[in-house]
C-alpha cells in the first residue's frame, strides 16, 4: 500500500464532503423559504453522498491500516500525524499534509452550516408552537366572570343524584 493511494482517498473524502457542503448550504435555503419539496430533495440527495462517504471512509481506513501493517508499525497509534512522521518522501509528506488540512477545514465548515440548519429549524419549531398556542385558546380563558365560584358549584355537584 502506497501513501499515494491513502492521499487519493483523502481527496476523496474531501470531495465528498465538498457536495454535503453545498447540499448543506442547499438545505439552509430550503429552510428559510420553507419549501419541503426542496428539503426532501437535498435530503435524498444528501443520503447518497453519505452512503459514499462511508464508502470512502472504510476504504480509506482500509489502506492506512495496510500502509501500518506494511511497514511493520505498531496500529495503535493510527493517525495522520503519526504516518506524516513516518513518510520518507517530501513530496508525499507535502501532498498528504495539505490534503489533510483541505479535508478538516471542510469538515468544520460542515459542521458549523450544520449547526447552522439545525438552529433554524429549532426557531421554526418554536415559531410554529407560539403560533398553535395563539389558536388554540386555554381552558381558563375559556370561561368568563370569576372562576372561583364556578370551581365550588362544580365541587358541590356530583355525578349521581344521591336524592333520588
Amino acid at each position: 500500500m502506497s501513501v499515494q493511494q491513502i492521499i487519493q482517498s483523502l481527496h476523496q473524502l474531501a470531495n465528498v464532503h465538498e457536495h454535503l457542503l453545498k447540499l448543506s448550504k442547499l438545505k439552509t435555503e430550503a429552510i428559510k423559504e420553507g419549501s419541503i419539496d426542496n428539503m426532501q430533495n437535498v435530503i435524498v440527495q444528501e443520503r447518497k453522498e453519505i452512503k459514499q462517504l462511508e464508502q470512502a471512509e472504510s476504504i480509506r481506513e482500509k489502506q492506512v491500516s495496510d500502509w501500518f501493517a506494511k511497514n511493520g508499525i505498531s496500529q495503535e497509534d493510527i493517525s495522520i500525524t503519526f504516518l506524516l512522521d513516518h513518510i520518507d518522501q517530501v513530496d508525499e509528506r507535502e501532498k498528504l499534509g495539505n490534503i489533510t488540512i483541505r479535508l478538516t477545514k471542510l469538515i468544520t465548515e460542515l459542521k458549523q452550516q450544520e449547526q447552522l440548519n439545525q438552529l433554524l429549524i429549532n426557531q421554526s419549531m418554536k415559531f410554529i408552537q407560539l403560533s398553535l398556542d395563539m389558536l388554540n385558546p386555554s381552558i381558563q380563558n375559556i370561561n368568563y366572570g370569576n372562576q372561583k365560584q364556578y370551581g365550588a358549584e362544580a365541587q358541590k355537584r356530583s355525578i349521581f343524584d344521591s336524592k333520588a
